[in-house]
């Protein structure tokens, strides 16, 4: 697919979608926005796609909304661009039964950050920086944060990042429970790897409902969840990766998966 503002580019099953403009540390313009909408939609139907890396071209991941561009527009409705722009891509991201994992290759700012915590997995470098930066310029956070952030480090911590725009070191965040890993710039690509050859190679029907039982699990019931699981259990029972690991176990030898 040809974008003006993503770089897209999928090779031996993982889909690599990066923020391509580094000379504003990949802010959001409108372009951006719809272009990762059309990105993700295209991941969804790809058969061949099974794990997803996203990232930041340059020095940045993505430093939230553009407000020069914002700022040059007259009576602009933030509610009509939420819904239009950034609440289709973070509820894409976590529908897609597909593993995204967040290659953290710098700051990710405001909405940059949501994006971020909206992944499945984030490696990020030593350097890199979360920064719910909202609050500096007197708006609330949104694209998901005030939805993610409490379920991941509590209710407090989150108020108070939030209404502090703290600056989240990547130790920090590791240490939060915000990023699985961090480390240092020049092993990132090394460690990113070691998750897509994963997971290009995982029972991705499995992950896909595991990552849809999870997020139904932040807003049910134990007895909800318990129904639920039973009824992931029978897909999942009645894939060819199930069969195939079965036959491989009794055969000793290493599962062939093909992700359906």
């Amino acid at each position: 697919m040809n974008f003006q503002f993503l770089k897209y580019s999928i090779s031996d099953g993982v889909a690599t979608i990066a923020f391509n403009r580094p000379d504003v540390y990949n802010a959001l313009n409108d372009g951006i926005t719809y272009e990762l909408q059309d990105a993700l939609k295209a991941v969804a139907k790809d058969d061949l796609v099974r794990v997803i890396v996203l990232t930041g071209e340059g020095k940045a991941f993505c430093s939230g909304q553009d407000l020069k561009e914002g700022s040059a527009q007259e009576k602009r409705s933030f509610m009509d661009s939420l819904h239009k722009r950034y609440n289709p891509i973070v509820r894409a991201m976590r529908n897609l039964p597909k593993p995204i994992i967040c290659r953290l290759n710098g700051v990710a700012a405001g909405a940059g950050c949501s994006l971020a915590l909206a992944c499945d997995i984030i490696v990020a470098t030593e350097e890199s920086t979360l920064i719910e930066v909202f609050v500096n310029i007197g708006l609330v956070p949104d694209s998901g944060s005030s939805y993610f952030l409490p379920r991941l480090v509590g209710t407090t911590k989150a108020f108070e990042l939030c209404s502090m725009g703290s600056h989240i070191k990547a130790k920090e965040a590791f240490d939060l429970g915000l990023v699985n890993k961090v480390v240092p710039s020049n092993q990132l690509d090394l460690a990113i790897k070691e998750y897509t050859d994963y997971f290009a190679q995982a029972p991705t029907k499995a992950i896909g409902l595991i990552k849809k039982m999870l997020n139904k699990s932040a807003t049910s019931s134990l007895d909800d969840m318990l129904d639920y699981e039973a009824y992931c259990q029978e897909i999942a029972g009645s894939s060819h990766d199930h069969k195939e690991g079965v036959t491989a176990f009794l055969e000793k030898r290493k599962p062939t998966f093909l992700g359906k």
